[in-house]
């Protein structure tokens, strides 16, 4: 007696075996193409923290310097709301040390896409007494009092800043959404979980919350974005020839607000600007670099943050920012 027993096939058919493998080719193509770059993704997440907050906030404010991070967060709030305006105001902390490049960059950014921008002046608190030069000429610590007093008066209940969580670590200690109580001071030990990107703005009256949506963003994401989108800035960012003298190990630009002493000469050297800030205490590094692709090599080599490369600032002393944060910097 003979016994069948039914089997699979074990013989392939070769033309579905090379129909799978295109499909399994294409799907993982089409996968791969999918997938967010890097700078696609740091986008996104920015654009989502901006957008969020503009619908949760009654009366929200980006902070606008005309330095490279606050340009890229214009940039990406102009993306967030396009094809419509803005709708919100700038706000800038005018110390009276700024570079005229950098003042003549954001007064031509803000009429070239019709913003209202808000001007919070130092120097108008110095005339009429209500701050006090310091002792060191430096003025960036005396933005505070004139950011609160800018906020209370136009009732802003957030306010977006270009925070970076690379650039120092008081930074680095910072939510993307931090909440400010009713004197404008934050506290580093009570702050809110952000866990899966839900971000908490709520607040009580008196007190604000400040938005940081390029927290995750390096130096070299933000100059690797500024070459992707062909982003303007003013010209200090790239080399140039410029009259400096050395001190504290820093190249400061000789202008009205910063003298060289009689033991610091002067000298022209080709030098660029990795941040800006006042021209007291904003130093210069030496470079060759004048395009974007340049400089994105070039900080990508860097061994330091531009904060502690350049700015005196920061280093009266080891919590200088941390202490100027809990007092309601930015």
């Amino acid at each position: 007696m003979t016994t069948t027993v039914n089997t699979p096939d074990t013989q392939a058919d070769p033309t579905a075996s090379a129909h799978d493998a295109t499909q399994q080719t294409a799907f993982a193509s089409t996968s791969a193409d999918r997938r967010l770059s890097q700078l696609d993704a740091l986008e996104a997440e920015a654009i989502l923290v901006i957008r969020e907050m503009a619908g949760e906030l009654e009366r929200p404010a980006l902070l606008f310097s005309g330095g490279k991070d606050s340009v890229v967060m214009l940039h990406l709030a102009t993306k967030a709301f396009w094809p419509a305006p803005i709708p919100f105001p700038v706000l800038h902390v005018d110390t009276g040390h700024n570079f005229p490049e950098v003042l003549a960059y954001r007064d031509e950014t803000v009429e070239r896409l019709g913003l209202r921008l808000v001007v919070a002046s130092v120097q108008d608190y110095i005339d009429d007494g209500r701050l006090r030069e310091r002792a060191d000429g430096t003025r960036n610590p005396l933005q505070t009092v004139p950011l609160l007093d800018a906020i209370n008066d136009n009732r802003f209940d957030g306010v977006f800043g270009g925070g970076r969580r690379d650039e120092e670590k008081a930074r680095a200690k910072e939510r993307i959404v931090s909440l400010r109580d009713e004197f404008g001071q934050w506290d580093p030990k009570n702050q809110r979980p952000e866990l899966w990107n839900l971000f908490n703005p709520r607040h009580r009256p008196g007190e604000h919350v400040r938005v940081f949506p390029i927290s995750n963003w390096t130096e070299v994401d933000i100059w690797r974005y500024i070459d992707r989108e062909d982003i303007p800035l003013a010209p200090l960012y790239y080399a140039h020839e410029r009259e400096v003298f050395r001190r504290d190990g820093m190249w400061l630009a000789v202008g009205p607000v910063s003298q060289p002493r009689d033991d610091e000469p002067v000298e022209t050297r080709l030098v660029r600007y990795r941040t800006v800030g006042d021209m007291s205490c904003t130093g210069a590094v030496e470079s060759p670099a004048t395009t974007n692709a340049e400089i994105v090599l070039e900080v990508a080599a860097s061994t330091l943050t531009e904060r502690g490369a350049t700015r005196a600032d920061d280093r009266i002393s080891e919590a200088a920012m941390e202490d100027r944060k809990k007092e309601g910097y930015f």
